[in-house]
């Protein structure tokens, strides 16, 4: 997925199919398209536009109404006063691929660009959990993240730190976007216009706010936030007297002096909420998603877009992650998923349709779901390829259109990622080479480089093993029923040439659990999993059973009924 030739692949002859498309981020496409029309042009210009665009002549409705070749815009955010989790993730992830849909939906004719902004000028109000050299941090608080020093000691601050780590992910992982920076888009006069706009209209704007607030916070709150000339942290102090002629605030410093700054020049910063109108309104922000946990702000923040005399983005509120605990994720807290994590234990294919699905719906974002989301993945592409053959139209429909923006690859992994871990587990093994003998012999000329995939589930694999399932493994001993089916199994197994196929494999371990009267037969599978492995979940058994080898299936339930397993 690091392949940067997958950010614009052509999505031209697909407006017909994107029409009639029912997934999510297509729903949202057309939204944004008729949002898009009835901003920009006349009731008559926007019939015309809109039927242009339905016969999937986009270019002509283009080059007719010039007013629609101005870029839509999507944006995200993110926190820089904490390192980046998977929530940061999927608020790029998921206006990727509604901007992708969007594309399709008009034949790429109208240009679009994602605008992923670092509010690194907030002031550090809290000290994560998980950085090092808290105590430096806490000489620094309340100054803007982008003048807080590293606690890594890798850069020239703490916004950088983050703000480096999380562009490397989304290079790596092949995002289009544009990075901007609070700071410096404070401090170029990027907002100037929007910050002196606000001071003209600094009632209007506390009429939106004030209401909101409790009693104590309203006698006190300003949407200007002055950085110290002294201290340089950012104050949540009264505006005590405002000039609009000459653009500037005053207010009482630390130190009780009343002190005059300009709103311009990055010497203010902005209560979040105007912060979010004021980039809205100066970027012309059109489509936002966020957690459900900010509706109301998206809310106010819309008044106050209005305020300034804007039209507030098209909003997409999508459900919060939760850790293993059910608790939200916190940047702070540094609980749940880290994007490195999940890149050791998965593919970026598997995080990006784990933040496709369902987005509005609670789920939980930590290590176990890992394994689940892979082999879901890996289905929806089979799937996805298989529709493509036959020139299915409800292909672009498949979560792996979405995942790959367009261009899912022609295949996947022909081995399932649970298979892996069981083959591992049963293995022992540790490195590639080891499973790599196995997967060889089952699967004749088989390569890291002819199966790509393979290869990269082949190490997830291994360090998810090593890290959760090693450590948990427990054996137990068969019951008597579960002994009588295990030796009738071996019985059978023993009867089979040595490269019978997995059906085969597969047909007699159906016919044991049958015989034996397991019911339901996952009952007998699961007591498989369980003697043999150490765990109560595989793929199917004869998979496993054809991968690893009929003779060392053979020796692992013999060493099972011997007692061996149970006692190590």
């Amino acid at each position: 997925m690091s392949d940067t030739s997958i950010q614009n692949p052509s999505l031209r002859g697909l407006s017909a199919q994107a029409r009639e498309a029912k997934s999510w981020p297509f729903e949202q496409a057309r939204i944004l398209l008729d949002r898009t029309l009835k901003l920009r042009l006349s009731d008559a210009e926007r019939d015309l536009a809109a039927s242009l665009i339905a016969q999937g002549k986009a270019d002509e409705a283009v080059s007719t109404f010039p007013v629609l070749a101005q870029p839509i815009v999507f944006q995200c955010g993110f926190g820089a006063s904490g390192l980046p989790h998977m929530g940061t993730f999927g608020e790029a992830a998921r206006p990727t691929m509604v901007r992708t849909a969007f594309r399709a939906l008009t034949e790429d004719a109208i240009p679009t660009k994602l605008i992923v902004f670092s509010d690194d000028m907030d002031g550090l109000r809290k000290i994560p959990d998980n950085v090092p050299n808290r105590e430096m941090l806490e000489e620094d608080r309340d100054k803007p993240v982008s003048a807080v020093r590293d606690p890594f000691g890798e850069y020239e601050s703490f916004a950088a730190h983050n703000n480096a780590r999380l562009r490397a992910f989304l290079d790596g992982f092949g995002f289009d976007y544009e990075f901007m920076s609070s700071t410096q888009t404070y401090k170029s006069g990027r907002f100037d216009e929007v910050l002196l706009k606000i001071l003209a209209r600094f009632d209007a704007v506390q009429g939106v706010m004030l209401p909101t607030l409790g009693e104590e916070r309203r006698a006190t709150y300003s949407p200007f936030l002055p950085i110290s000339p002294k201290s340089g942290r950012v104050l949540q102090a009264p505006t005590v007297a405002r000039d609009v002629e000459k653009g500037t605030i005053t207010f009482a410093d630390e130190d009780g002096t009343l002190t005059e700054v300009p709103v311009t020049g990055g010497h203010v910063k902005l209560q979040w909420r105007p912060d979010w109108a004021a980039r809205w309104y100066a970027l012309g922000v059109d489509f936002e998603a966020s957690g459900k946990d900010l509706v109301d702000s998206v809310r106010v923040s819309n008044k106050l877009v209005k305020v300034l005399g804007g039209t507030p983005p098209e909003a997409f509120h999508f459900e919060l992650f939760m850790d293993e605990n059910n608790q939200k994720i916190s940047k702070s807290k540094g609980n749940g998923l880290t994007m490195e994590e999940w890149l050791r234990y998965g593919a970026p294919e598997s995080l990006a349709y784990y933040m496709y699905q369902s987005p509005k719906s609670a789920k939980r974002l930590y290590f176990d779901v890992i394994p689940k989301a892979t082999d879901e993945y890996l289905q929806q592409l089979e799937a996805f390829n298989k529709a493509r053959a036959t020139s299915n139209s409800t292909a672009i429909d498949n979560p792996a259109w979405h995942v790959h923006r367009g261009a899912p690859p022609e295949k996947g992994s022909p081995l399932s990622f649970s298979l892996l871990l069981n083959l591992v587990s049963a293995a022992d093994a540790s490195t590639k080479d080891i499973l790599w003998g196995f997967v060889s012999r089952y699967m004749p000329g088989a390569s890291p480089e002819s199966e790509p995939m393979l290869d990269r589930l082949i190490g997830y694999a291994i360090n998810y093993y090593e890290d959760f399932v090693k450590p948990s493994k427990k054996f137990r001993s068969p019951d008597e029923k579960e002994r009588a089916a295990m030796e009738d199994l071996l019985a059978r197994f023993k009867a089979l040439p040595a490269d019978a196929d997995a059906e085969t494999i597969q047909n007699e371990v159906f016919e044991v659990g049958k015989t034996a009267g397991f019911e339901p037969l996952r009952a007998w599978f699961q007591a498989l999993y369980e003697v043999l492995l150490g765990q109560s979940q595989g793929p199917r058994f004869g998979s496993f059973a054809a991968i690893f080898g009929l003779e060392r299936t053979i020796a692992l339930i013999e060493q099972a009924l011997a007692g061996e397993l149970a006692a190590a």
